[in-house]
């Protein structure tokens, strides 16, 4: 049942700081990679599961439940971009296997903000889950109906919008406080979940803003949750390695209008599309001094008229121009704004840099902008980005020449401060791989929080949470990944992506082998096709397929003419044979694919 939100006071949190390095903290018994264990136990009636099911070993994918008796409650529904490890792959979600039997007691889920590590997985699975109400802010709540859209069979959203200060009933046994955090996304809010153990408070993504001379911002608010008691503090762990404290989004602002005003030609600014606030402030800069403003990337054109439609960016008519009226300018009137920060092949920005754009082409006089951080994995492509744009002569400045870009996550002091204003009884660190989540446990420590009260749970793993206690159980419920791959939702297992690896680190060989199927006689010389192995025409790879075809004949020499010919068993013995054969004269592992023709 959807519960219309009562409204209280609006107030707003802080932004988070910085945390420096400790070393790891494991409560008593816990197993990082402990196997998946299916089938629930029964649980006491005074007792809160607490379950994560995605973000505790990895950025992105972040999911987790809280059950109470018959009730659940679902906190972000988020996609992790694809690894090294998953090639080909689209996107990796949450696995809800323990849920969707018992999709009847799932009474909510919440949102809390427009990142698409935190609502990307929405189209996939809100139907499995029984498509209950979903509570979150409007610009969330206009971006993931948007989103919903592109999915033709995804069922239509029950989405309530909610403020902060509002509260919303979900069931019986959760009830749900709103607040404003501080993000690099409008409408990002925390939540008090109320439940009848006690206050969980999830921040989700945040930090602590902060003015140009250094005083924090707004941290009232979580001394007024604190004061409310919070029995559990989930905390971002991001930045929780980063020391300090977060840099201020004013001293950002102040340094792009420098830049910007002393550019002589066109100012082309990459950012992720989802960075609406600084967005926002660089259309007002370019408003201040007399510049057009170009849009380029579909879901950051998206992101803007969402927010324009919202009221939460004010532009001036005229301001901005599409990207076929660029040339109509003087390129120092022109201020382009552009998705592909990261290096991403099909991004706005990758197309320009490689001429494939219809309307911008890079020239010399042009100033480039990185208003953004390498998201770790993409050094590569951002360093070739980069070099491809320096090529072509535009001046590059990044945030390691001048501070043009603040972090939406934390730092270490920073999540210091918030867990000291907050005075949890219990602290568990999400949001980041298990050394983050560590550094991060230490960051609590010196908050106050007793360091017999950190909990590092890994996903899928079962916290059972009593008024007075925080126990990490033994069982553990599915939280491998599920893969999206095209149209294919959690059909790309293990054994696919293995042989894609092998593909890709060690090519395959195809060997063709006709028979008779009376005699089993090679009825012609064996086909040997190789591909990301050896180069088949070069001399020493010919002598290698020869001593193949030679190792094939004797195989099949050796089989008993008097018995039929079973061609799986014959498959197994060349797959097994030829590639002890090949590893022997190269010491490489490709993938031999036998194919056996019976006529």
């Amino acid at each position: 049942m959807m519960m219309t939100p009562r409204r209280r006071q609006s107030t707003t949190m802080p932004r988070t700081p910085t945390i420096r390095l400790s070393p790891h903290v494991r409560p008593e018994g816990q197993q990082e990679n402990e196997p998946h264990k299916t089938k629930a136990k029964p649980t006491p009636d005074d007792t809160l599961r607490l379950v994560p099911l995605g973000g505790l070993e990895e950025i992105g994918r972040n999911m987790t439940f809280l059950e109470y008796r018959d009730e659940i409650l679902v906190v972000d529904m988020g996609l992790q971009f694809p690894e090294e490890e998953t090639p080909g792959i689209d996107y990796i979600i949450p696995n809800v296997s323990y849920l969707e039997p018992r999709k009847e007691n799932v009474k909510g889920v919440v949102l809390t903000h427009g990142h698409y590590d935190h609502i990307g997985a929405i189209p996939y699975l809100i139907g499995r889950i029984g498509n209950p109400p979903i509570y979150t802010a409007k610009l969330t709540k206009a971006i993931i109906e948007k989103r919903q859209e592109e999915f033709m069979n995804a069922p239509k959203l029950h989405a309530v919008s909610v403020a902060a200060g509002d509260t919303v009933k979900a069931g019986k046994y959760f009830e749900l406080e709103f607040f404003n955090i501080e993000h690099t996304i409008p409408d990002s809010i925390g939540v008090i979940i109320k439940t009848p153990v006690g206050n969980i408070v999830h921040f989700g993504d945040f930090r602590i803003d902060y003015t140009e001379d250094g005083r924090p911002l707004n941290l009232e608010e979580i001394e007024r949750i604190g004061k409310m008691g919070v029995h559990t503090f989930l905390c971002d762990s991001t930045n929780a390695e980063e020391p300090g404290h977060t840099m201020s989004e004013r001293t950002v602002e102040k340094n792009l209008e420098e830049l910007f005003k002393t550019a002589d030609g066109r100012i082309i600014v990459t950012t992720f599309s989802s960075m609406l606030t600084r967005i926002g402030e660089m259309i007002k800069i370019a408003e201040r001094i007399g510049r057009k403003v170009a849009v380029n990337g579909r879901s950051m054109k998206d992101n803007v008229q969402i927010s324009q439609n919202l009221g939460y960016m004010k532009i001036k008519k005229g301001t901005l121009i599409a990207t076929e009226e660029i040339s109509k300018y003087k390129d120092d009137k022109i201020l382009i704004i552009t998705t592909g920060a990261q290096g991403e092949a099909t991004a706005g920005l990758m197309k320009i840099v490689n001429g494939e754009h219809k309307h911008i082409r890079i020239k010399p006089s042009d100033t480039m902008i990185f208003s953004s951080s390498v998201v770790p994995g993409n050094e590569r492509s951002v360093q070739n980005l980069k070099d491809n744009l320096s090529r072509q002569g535009a001046k590059i400045y990044t945030s390691s020449l001048i501070d043009i870009h603040a972090s939406g996550h934390a730092p270490s002091d920073d999540l210091t401060l918030a867990t000291r204003l907050l005075k949890p009884r219990y602290f568990m660190p999400v949001h980041g791989h298990y050394y983050m989540r560590a550094v991060n446990g230490e960051n609590a420590i010196r908050g106050g929080v007793e360091r017999e009260n950190v909990r590092l749970l890994s996903n899928g793993q079962v916290g059972l949470l009593t008024k007075d206690s925080f126990v990490v159980g033994d069982e553990t419920v599915p939280a491998h990944y599920v893969m999206v791959d095209g149209l294919g939702v959690g059909n790309i297992g293990e054994v696919v992506l293995r042989d894609r690896l092998v593909l890709a680190q060690e090519g395959m060989m195809v060997i063709i082998v006709t028979m008779d199927r009376k005699n089993g006689r090679l009825l012609k010389n064996p086909d040997i096709i190789s591909r990301g192995f050896v180069y088949l025409r070069d001399i020493d790879s010919q002598k290698l397929l020869d001593e193949v075809r030679q190792k094939i004949k004797s195989i099949v020499s050796r089989i008993p003419r008097h018995q039929p010919i079973d061609p799986d068993y014959l498959k197994a013995v060349f797959r097994d044979q030829i590639g002890q054969l090949v590893y022997s004269k190269t010491f490489r592992r490709p993938m031999v694919l036998p194919v056996v023709i019976e006529i």
